[in-house]
């Protein structure tokens, strides 16, 4: 089965003003697209891996062939990261967290305003295009980045939420104010969603 990009959960206009129409368009169509193709590319290769999600080839990355598994490493993490990143999107979105995550974040961080100031002091840090992602670990929530388009999969852990930080994800309107984008990108938070990802997360 070849993997494809899942439609967009909403319009494309629909995070305006926080991102824009076309950033998502070329977010969505253009680059999540190209990792979708690359990754299929890959595994005509070797078959065998057809019929493994991309996921699984993520966590077991030793498990791929040699030849192929930069090229699933980058395009199957790609594929993975932007799958999540729509989903803990929605337009009217933000607002602080809700359900058993926000409980957590307390726990961890003493408030959801401290969270977000670590979050995003931690992610504007990222050198170069990657990511910036919270994680369970040990029973703890923890903030990390990974280098282009690294998933916490391959490290053994379940990302609950991640914010895109390659510069496709925002330049066309923040331009180089990355800090500006990672302030703005809480508008648009699915906290519902994240909430979900955080109970599958303890599994």
């Amino acid at each position: 089965m070849a993997h494809e990009v899942p439609p967009l959960p909403y319009d494309y206009a629909a995070l305006e003003p926080h991102i824009d129409e076309t950033t998502m368009r070329l977010h969505h169509d253009k680059h999540h697209q190209a990792y979708v193709n690359n990754l299929n590319a890959a595994i005509e290769k070797h078959p065998e891996l057809g019929n493994r999600s991309a996921e699984d080839l993520l966590r077991h990355l030793d498990s791929v062939p040699e030849d192929v598994r930069a090229t699933v490493r980058n395009n199957g993490g790609g594929h993975v990261n932007h799958t999540m990143f729509w989903q803990i999107m929605k337009p009217k979105g933000g607002g602080g967290p809700t359900g058993k995550i926000a409980d957590q974040i307390k726990k961890d961080f003493g408030s959801f305003e401290d969270f977000k100031k670590q979050f995003n002091e931690t992610t504007a840090k990222q050198f170069g295009s990657g990511w910036g992602w919270l994680i369970l670990d040990g029973g703890k929530l923890k903030i990390i980045t990974t280098a282009n388009q690294d998933s916490p999969l391959s490290q053994g852990h379940f990302p609950i939420l991640g914010n895109d930080v390659w510069e496709h994800a925002y330049y066309l309107k923040y331009q180089n104010r990355r800090p500006d984008y990672l302030a703005a990108w809480w508008n648009t938070v699915n906290w519902d969603e994240i909430d979900k990802r955080f109970e599958l997360a303890g599994k």
